[in-house]
């Protein structure tokens, strides 16, 4: 399922993730109290939609949801292998799986780096290991799962 990351109740949803009160979320909007919450409740059902659907896709069994923070844990069957699926702000709905990687052989260093430093960076997570993908990975999975 398609998340619209640039729809107006995604906005309100990162906003609330980001610790931002429904009131405060409404008066920096200049709309109601009651229009925020129905809309976060929309959008938590989307969010819930998307992370089970991407879990099913992947042979994932869920074992926790975060609706707040966007954040499904569980274990990949055909891996064997815990996962976390995650909704990011700049990257959409991704799956993640705890291995052992070659990162320096791999063509997507960069772009694992990128995408464990922006995705630390929408949650408020500061991360200790910085130059090598699987370390941070590993890092950001157990800072990730102390959040659900």
């Amino acid at each position: 399922m398609h998340l619209p990351t640039d729809d107006k109740q995604f906005g309100f949803w990162a906003m609330r993730r980001r610790g931002i009160p429904n009131i405060t979320i409404a008066n920096l909007l200049g709309i109601s109290r009651q229009a925020v919450s129905r809309g976060l409740l929309t959008m938590d059902k989307k969010i819930d939609l998307s992370l089970k659907e991407m879990a099913d896709a992947n042979q994932i069994v869920v074992e926790k949801i975060n609706l707040e923070h966007g954040i499904l844990v569980g274990k990949s069957i055909p891996f064997n292998a815990e996962a976390i699926i995650f909704v990011s702000e700049k990257h959409g709905v991704q799956v993640w799986y705890k291995h052992e990687g070659d990162c320096d052989s791999c063509q997507l260093f960069k772009d694992c780096i990128e995408l464990i430093w922006d995705y630390s960076k929408e949650l408020g997570i500061t991360m200790e290991t910085t130059d090598n993908p699987t370390l941070m990975a590993d890092e950001l999975f157990e800072k990730v799962k102390k959040l659900i």
